[in-house]
């Protein structure tokens, strides 16, 4: 007989919130159910042609068949560099020293985290939050501190002046210090959103606290009605301390490609380049040879992508509304983080998540999945067409007239 074998570090990770929604789903879909499916971020359309024929030509070629370079060939890293520069007007990014291609933006800031983190030491992230982003920091050894994100639930922008304030009662009563602070906007799973200014009030507390920050913008582009995501990277002295996560997935539907970038500090960067330099030989190069075509060529696509998310937005607003169920209206990403209905919010995130699939054959994402203060919301993302959001509102509204 074996002794018995404990994994520390897998006893550090609670069950999936979301496994159990998943696993009621995949049931009912092999019992022959229609399940109208707004639980995952994942894209309902292919990439642009223009990317895929480049990944064709580029796999063509026999010498693209060998092992890459696990920080990402030169030609990719730059076009992020030149991404940087078109979007934002970021123009001091050096492609050997700030930019490293990664497996998905996942991928990278896991491992950048193993990179960085030292048992023991202090992050600060914002509740609620994408899962990742806590327990990447819960494996690498490190202590998380949260605080309720501060966010007008109307218009979804974030009180900056609450957020501060709850941020520097964090910073004061840490101990050991803060090492990190976590920031992820267009937020996932609640959409808010910052200004500009909001990053260089962070870039300042940061050099003068001591802390480094890592931003998440993965749904920057996706964005609607005047309203355009900054970088921390336009705050004054943010290569000091900061480094930055974006992926391919959302906007050029490319989740499956596993393309993403994070850009920064060139210490921290380092640290990444590093650990993957130990743990990978880089992605498939043909895909990083799309990838530099989608950042560098047309980007009518995305426009494309965008518009559709904010038609598919509109119209969940509008049928949902007429099925019982109001909604505030986002102005960026791909989902609605949308509060339970009155009459159902006693139910809380999970089982109104389980009722609303048994019972209505639609799927969300429960909010405590994503933190404590998700509990009274589920994050429904805009992958279905509008035939089936139409039909989603009908089911919802006998659900919600039943109860």
């Amino acid at each position: 007989m074996f002794p018995e074998i404990e994994f520390e570090r897998m006893k550090r990770l609670p069950n999936y919130v979301f496994a159990e929604v998943n696993a009621i789903k995949m049931e009912a879909r092999r019992a022959g159910e229609d399940i109208i499916d707004f639980s995952m971020g994942n894209p309902d359309g292919p990439a642009p042609q223009h990317i895929t024929d480049k990944l064709k030509e580029a796999a063509d070629k026999p010498k693209n068949h060998g092992y890459s370079v696990s920080a990402g060939i030169y030609k990719l890293r730059l076009a992020v560099c030149n991404w940087y520069k078109r979007k934002f007007g970021v123009d001091y990014l050096d492609p050997n020293k700030h930019a490293v291609a990664t497996m998905g933006s996942k991928e990278g800031y896991v491992h950048l985290i193993q990179a960085i983190v030292n048992v023991g030491d202090v992050a600060v992230v914002p509740d609620p939050t994408y899962p990742i982003h806590s327990y990447a920091f819960m494996l690498a050894g490190g202590a998380i501190h949260n605080f309720e994100l501060p966010f007008d639930e109307e218009n979804f922008k974030v009180d900056e002046d609450l957020f501060f304030e709850r941020l520097t009662k964090t910073l004061r009563e840490s101990i050991p210090k803060v090492k990190y602070v976590l920031v992820n906007f267009p937020h996932n799973p609640s959409c808010a959103t910052v200004t500009p200014e909001f990053y260089q009030r962070l870039v300042d507390m940061a050099k003068k606290e001591r802390f480094y920050i890592i931003s998440d913008i993965a749904y920057a582009d996706i964005t609607f009605d005047g309203y355009k995501t900054p970088s921390i990277f336009q705050a004054k002295g943010a290569i000091d301390v900061a480094v930055e996560s974006f992926t391919l997935s959302k906007s050029y539907n490319m989740a499956g490609w596993r393309v993403g970038f994070i850009v920064g500090n060139e210490k921290l960067i380092g640290a990444l380049k590093r650990i993957k330099s130990w743990l990978d030989y880089g992605m498939f190069t043909p895909i990083q040879v799309a990838a530099t075509v989608a950042l560098d060529g047309p980007q009518e696509c995305v426009a494309e992508h965008i518009e559709k998310y904010r038609k598919r937005r509109d119209l969940m607003v509008e049928v949902f509304k007429d099925a019982g169920w109001e909604m505030s209206v986002p102005n960026a990403s791909m989902f609605i983080w949308a509060k339970i209905p009155e009459k159902a919010r006693h139910l809380g995130s999970m089982e109104f998540s389980k009722q609303l699939l048994t019972e209505a054959k639609v799927a969300v994402s429960p909010g405590i999945g994503f933190g404590h203060y998700g509990d009274q919301y589920v994050r429904i993302a805009l992958i279905e067409n509008e035939k089936r959001i139409r039909q989603a509102a009908k089911n919802i509204k006998k659900y919600l007239n039943s109860l």
